[in-house]
């Protein structure tokens, strides 16, 4: 079984990446190499690796010879698509149809990697409306509609895949751990907005690699969905709370004012049956990875990381 992984220098698809290794696939890797993309995430990893943009048809050449797409390729970060909603239409709907209508003409299985944020704040299942509040969600979600449409029109091989918070090593300084273990390495505040008990479904990244790979043994590809929930559901508060334990450091808290749309809690229920990693043994070896690894964040914090107030902007 050939399999391309379309995103998979990028944090979670260089995860899966490594799991596929683990089970002696040698997958090909496609991936633009933007912002959060990099060659390094890949180190030590098994792969042929193709430079190209999903929204481009040049994208074509490469999957015409697979059996299998996994699409990790996306733009994630909430706060990004407050300020610039258009990179988010372009890549992960745009860019999302690209891939379909490669699958329509070649007849490879799709993997579509949403996220839980398309229910909004309701718990959800796989049957549960689409509600999404931000730019980001709202992109994610249309793109889980095309695959529906694209396997009842034009019988498509496909699922859905929606994992809540993802979280461990090589995931980029912007998001809320990474950002808070770095911060707090350097002696800084850690920005927390609202009053900082908005709930997060936290689930460690190599989990998520896991049952995505087992998945693909397990679909029917009839467009069915799939939740990954971590099942360790906090507030942002009581998560930094539980950092700091790790750590052995206090974790200074600024609050700032609250991000627009923002979702008060992610809740999920699945029909997969899974164990997780605990979220105190996940944040353990994430803290220890950033810390063993400097190397890899450095080069990466730039003014924007440093600011606190309004960090969303």
């Amino acid at each position: 079984m050939k399999i391309a992984v379309l995103g998979g220098a990028g944090f979670i698809g260089s995860a899966f990446v490594r799991e596929l290794n683990k089970r002696g696939i040698k997958p090909v890797v496609v991936d633009l190499l933007t912002y959060a993309g990099r060659v390094e995430n890949l180190k030590g990893t098994d792969h042929e690796f193709i430079k190209a943009d999903v929204r481009d048809q040049s994208i074509y050449e490469v999957l015409k010879e697979v059996d299998v797409v996994v699409n990790f390729a996306a733009e994630t970060h909430v706060d990004r698509s407050i300020y610039k909603p258009q990179d988010f239409v372009t890549t992960n709907v745009l860019g999302v149809i690209n891939v379909l209508e490669a699958s329509r003409l070649f007849g490879f299985k799709y993997v579509h990697i949403s996220t839980d944020e398309v229910y909004g704040e309701e718990c959800a299942d796989e049957n549960s409306p689409l509600n999404p509040s931000s730019p980001y969600s709202a992109a994610k979600a249309s793109a889980d509609l095309f695959v529906k449409a694209y396997v009842r029109t034009y019988n498509v091989k496909a699922i859905i895949v929606r994992p809540s918070n993802n979280y461990g090593p090589r995931q980029f300084p912007e998001k809320f751990i990474p950002k808070a273990i770095i911060r707090t390495l350097l002696g800084l505040h850690v920005p927390v907005y609202g009053d900082g008990k908005q709930e997060r479904d936290w689930i460690f990244v190599e989990d998520t690699a896991r049952i995505i790979a087992d998945l693909l043994e397990r679909a029917e590809w009839k467009g069915e969905v799939y939740n990954i929930p971590g099942k360790q559901r906090v507030t942002n508060l009581d998560l930094l709370k539980l950092l700091g334990e790790v750590m052995g450091k206090e974790i200074k808290i600024k609050f700032v004012s609250d991000r627009p749309g923002h979702d008060r809690r992610y809740c999920m229920n699945t029909s997969l049956s899974y164990e997780t990693t605990p979220l105190k043994e996940g944040l353990r070896r994430t803290y220890e990875w950033y810390v063993s690894n400097e190397w890899w964040w450095r080069p990466l914090i730039d003014d924007k990381f440093f600011k606190e107030d309004e960090p969303w902007k």
